[in-house]
């Protein structure tokens, strides 16, 4: 590896990013003289991006919105969670060819793991919306080895793709929330729902058990409706911001050859940045 490595983060638009502050902030603990900067890539203009990536001007790099999928389908191998996600946010090069891999599923287990570690105990689960978000909410509970899980979304027909392909997955509208929570260990929200400039997600927590864990993959704002009546009804939560760190350490490791630590140092500092309302 190079004395500095240069990583990126591409999507369009890209300026809204905390990517470059999280890896920044690992950068300087490390005193590594590596960089991580945020790329605006059009779609016309990936393949060439990727063209620069294979040719050793980056050591890897984050993928976001709108090039997930696109990425998926350029690498050369995935590794098993984008294989099973069906998308790529990290990029690497091995023996000069781009792998692409998927660290949602791992930044969300390890944010529950460190902020609610007994979800691993629980035998239900019901995630909330069908999205991409959804499928690495999904891969992750697999992986865990929890056993009955429902993935509830506007339209019905969209969960049932998704259920498809995870298999034993049940899928139901979104409609039918209400009667799932009595049993419902972990309640999973992957919707836009209770995002700032969007409406709340209108379910009465009262139903949920009394150990039950409740986590909202947002994170605008730190502590939705949702977590706030969950809170307000004594249960424990897990907010969405340490998905978003958690998912940034594999890659750090891979491009810069140290394994960061997710710091309360570090959450302080995107904290501040999300209240000074960037």
């Amino acid at each position: 590896m190079a004395d500095a490595a240069h990583a990126f983060v591409i999507g369009h638009p890209i300026a809204h990013s905390r990517s470059p502050m999280i890896h920044g902030h690992w950068l300087a603990a490390h005193g590594l003289a590596g960089d991580y900067r945020a790329i605006d890539v059009a779609p016309a203009d990936l393949s060439e991006f990727l063209q620069r990536v294979r040719r050793g001007e980056f050591a890897g790099g984050n993928v976001t919105i709108p090039h997930k999928e696109a990425v998926f389908e350029a690498v050369s191998r995935r590794d098993a969670a984008a294989g099973a996600i069906g998308a790529v946010n990290t990029v690497w090069l091995e023996e000069g060819e781009l792998v692409g891999g998927n660290t949602d599923a791992y930044g969300f287990a390890a944010s529950l793991d460190a902020g609610a570690p007994q979800w691993r105990q629980a035998e239900t689960a019901l995630v909330l919306g069908a999205g991409g978000a959804a499928r690495a909410v999904l891969h992750a509970l697999r992986e865990a080895g929890i056993g009955k899980v429902t993935v509830a979304n506007r339209s019905a027909a969209r969960a049932g793709e998704l259920a498809l392909a995870f298999p034993g997955v049940k899928p139901a509208g979104l409609d039918q929330a209400q009667t799932l929570l009595p049993n419902t260990d972990l309640l999973i929200n992957t919707t836009s729902l209770g995002m700032k400039g969007q409406p709340p997600l209108d379910l009465d927590l009262d139903a949920l058990p009394d150990e039950a864990i409740v986590t909202d993959i947002v994170y605008a704002p730190l502590v939705t409706p949702l977590l706030e009546r969950a809170g307000a009804r004594g249960l424990k939560t897990v907010d969405g911001l340490g998905m978003l760190l958690h998912q940034a350490v594999p890659g750090f490791e891979r491009w810069f050859g140290v394994r960061p630590a997710v710091t309360p140092d570090l959450h302080a500092l995107i904290v501040a940045d999300l209240e000074a309302g960037r």
